[in-house]
């Protein structure tokens, strides 16, 4: 069986190539994307598909992982020019009216907010598409099916196409060419239990390539998915280890931070630390982590300490 092509669209995310992926699959009248990026990387975008013979007018669709701004930020912008956009149902009201998506976000980002997204635009109602578990979308030839995968996010799907799983960040954070690999644990919807049954589902179908958005098509799915099962032992080892006497997000802050340094170091990341930094900064995943830890496994302390 022939493969339809697959092309991998670096959108220089902050300046950091290998960071954020858009991928791109031409059928018989346009293109899909599988992710929008921000909508600070729509020049990068433009050009990615300048060079290979499109513009923004032959996107017909555009499937989201999920509705974060590094993945779906740009989706507004696109759906003004005519795409459909995917989403999962309960990432789609926040597209209809981000304003919420967007106030959490700046919580996080403050004055950085326009320089790292640009604009996120609402999607209107007639450009929108919301899937269902398992259901598959037929475009001019293509077959793009979507998988519900909770445990970044709820509102998480991957796609399969033919022999291809665009993981978003259910798969992790993995430079090209490397072996290194981290998992994305920001608040609100961090779930260890729900990404390991996420994860097996995934193990059950077989895929050949894996392509997380962070970043690039790998062809050893399985070493892939295994290594996102070992990231998940390690965090909880360290949750175990670590949470049990912690009593501020600042605390855990603090040691988390020096475990994964620790870590980097040991597993000599640096020559791909600006990647880790721009889309995992490991600043982040504390707050996930206490999160899940104080309302899922440790619920009478957030009780007694709200």
């Amino acid at each position: 069986m022939k493969l339809t092509p697959v092309h991998t669209i670096d959108l220089n995310f902050l300046g950091a190539a290998g960071a954020i992926a858009t991928y791109l699959i031409p059928h018989s009248q346009g293109a899909v994307l599988i992710e929008s990026g921000p909508g600070s990387t729509l020049n990068a975008l433009q050009t990615g598909l300048a060079n290979h013979g499109l513009s923004v007018s032959n996107i017909t669709d555009v499937f989201l992982t999920h509705i974060h701004l590094d993945h779906a930020g740009a989706a507004g912008w696109l759906a003004r020019q005519g795409a459909r956009i995917h989403v999962h149902p309960v990432g789609a009201p926040h597209l209809r009216n981000p304003e919420k998506l967007l106030a959490s976000a700046a919580r996080i980002y403050g004055e950085a907010m326009e320089s790292m997204w640009g604009a996120f635009l609402p999607i209107p109602e007639t450009q929108l598409s919301v899937l269902h578990d398992g259901e598959v979308v037929r475009i001019n030839g293509l077959q793009v099916q979507a998988i519900d995968t909770p445990g970044h996010a709820d509102h998480h799907y991957v796609y399969l196409f033919e022999d291809i799983c665009f993981s978003g960040d259910i798969g992790g954070v993995r430079p090209a060419g490397s072996r290194l690999l981290r998992l994305p644990m920001p608040p609100p919807e961090f779930h260890l239990e729900k990404w390991r049954l996420s994860l097996a589902r995934l193990k059950e179908l077989g895929i050949r390539r894996i392509a997380p958005t962070h970043f690039g098509v790998f062809e050893d799915a399985d070493w892939h998915l295994d290594a996102v099962a070992r990231e998940l032992d390690s965090i909880e080892a360290w949750i175990q280890a670590n949470l049990s006497d912690i009593s501020s997000l600042e605390e855990l802050s603090e040691r988390f931070l020096a475990w994964d340094s620790q870590r980097g170091r040991r597993e000599q990341i640096s020559s791909y630390q600006r990647i880790f930094d721009a889309v995992n900064p490991a600043w982040m995943s504390p707050a996930g982590i206490y999160r899940y830890w104080r309302k899922y496994r440790n619920p009478e302390a957030a009780l007694k300490n709200p």
